[in-house]
């Protein structure tokens, strides 16, 4: 098994290209299940997440071709209805085929995902929403199975700004019979840019961004040309990294919007940053100072990258509040972080911060894909030799993330157990 091993001290400078964003990619590959047409999409990531979802796809009978960042699929009309347990259990988000599934098929099994390492994240939401348009749902032996001979358009109100449910319900949505209106939805860049790659399909959706999305069902869609946009929590990783390091670093393919809750508390903290139309500069001189922060749906800051964040301002000048109100369970790299040296207490769900001067290396273990992260961070600005174990986690997630750093000017490199 791989581990990543740095030795810390290493102040990070040059530019950097962001791959395109996990979050996006996932449902709308899922999105793909909703045509029996060819659909090409660019900029997908080359992650662990990634290939689990087209040996998904695969084996529900689609036909996948990649080449480099490109991918295509077509979905014949026997495809299989079923995501079974082996898979899902792999990754949370493949019950995104639920909504595609029983929009152009009336049926989907679907294993239900179970615990998850950083909070039990329930379905609960996508189940209901499902309902409100026709679907009856039953829960046997461990999966959800879903029947609607044709979905109807109808008013749903989510109780919480869930981004699976948004994401699950504006697919099924698009071959709904009539108007759908989905209100209280999640916002986030990947929301509208999965509306986006729907409307490559021929879908007619409206107020993607915004609380309220209204879509007017079609009997059918075309297939999809989309590129996907660029990784905003990866650009915040390699910002965040910046910051613990100093040094001066340009973020490319991203925009800066995407980002903003993030860029406000660094500049807090004393990062210059600077804006352009695709990139985020940040530039560093000396250690950060100690903020406050709570994680919250966007355009909060986001909670995939409050343990980034934490990771730089353990070497902060004062003492830092950081606040977990999306996961309950998010703070499994605070005892990893500890063993570098941090001064970190954990109070029910926020975590106390007292920024020390030095870190000193030690070995690590990740526990999932945001911590990971964090721990890579913290081995950077740590003084010696730090090794990060089980960055299968990191894989999921950030594409040959060691190998960026290392163009930064990191002294980090990928070993396997026996090297």
């Amino acid at each position: 098994m791989d581990k990543i091993k740095i030795t810390g001290g290493a102040k990070l400078a040059g530019s950097v290209e962001v791959s395109g964003a996990k979050n996006a990619a996932l449902p709308i590959l899922f999105s793909g299940l909703l045509t029996e047409k060819k659909s090409t999409y660019r900029r997908i990531p080359d992650l662990q997440d990634i290939k689990t979802t087209a040996h998904l796809l695969e084996q529900m009978g689609a036909t996948v071709e990649r080449s480099g960042s490109e991918l295509s699929m077509t979905v014949p009309s026997q495809a299989l209805k079923e995501a079974p347990y082996d898979l899902v259990r792999k990754m949370r988000a493949s019950v995104l085929v639920l909504g595609p599934l029983l929009a152009r098929f009336g049926e989907a099994k679907v294993s239900l995902p179970g615990g998850c390492a950083i909070g039990a994240r329930p379905i609960n939401f996508h189940l209901t929403a499902l309902e409100k348009l026709g679907a009856t749902i039953e829960l046997t032996e461990g999966y959800v199975i879903a029947r609607a001979k044709r979905l109807k358009g109808n008013r749903v109100v989510f109780d919480f700004p869930s981004v699976g449910a948004t994401e699950n319900l504006l697919m099924a949505a698009t071959l709904a019979e009539g108007e759908t209106l989905l209100e209280n939805c999640a916002r986030e860049p990947e929301i509208i840019d999965l509306a986006n790659a729907l409307r490559s399909m021929g879908a007619e959706i409206e107020g993607d961004g915004t609380e309220i999305i209204r879509i007017q069902g079609k009997t059918s869609l075309n297939g999809a040309n989309h590129e996907v946009i660029g990784d905003r929590i990866e650009a915040g990783t390699f910002l965040a990294a910046t910051m613990a390091t100093g040094g001066q670093v340009l973020v490319r393919g991203i925009q800066p919007i995407f980002l903003d809750s993030v860029l406000e508390k660094m500049s807090e903290a004393g990062a210059e940053i600077t804006r352009e139309t695709n990139a985020i500069g940040i530039k560093m001189s000396g250690r950060p100072r100690g903020i406050d922060f709570k994680t919250l749906p966007f355009p909060g800051f986001p909670t995939d990258m409050q343990a980034q964040l934490m990771a730089a301002l353990v070497v902060a000048d004062g003492s830092s509040l950081i606040t977990e109100t999306i996961f309950e369970n998010r703070f499994m790299h605070v005892p990893e972080l500890s063993r570098l040296g941090a001064d970190l207490t954990i109070r029910g769900n926020t975590v106390l911060v007292r920024g020390k001067k030095e870190l000193v290396g030690a070995p690590l273990m990740a526990t999932d894909l945001r911590a990971s992260a964090s721990l890579v961070i913290g081995g950077l600005v740590a003084r010696g030799e730090t090794t990060v174990s089980r960055i299968y986690h990191l894989d999921r997630g950030y594409e040959k993330m060691e190998a960026k750093l290392k163009s930064l000017g990191a002294q980090i490199e990928r070993v396997s157990d026996g090297e």
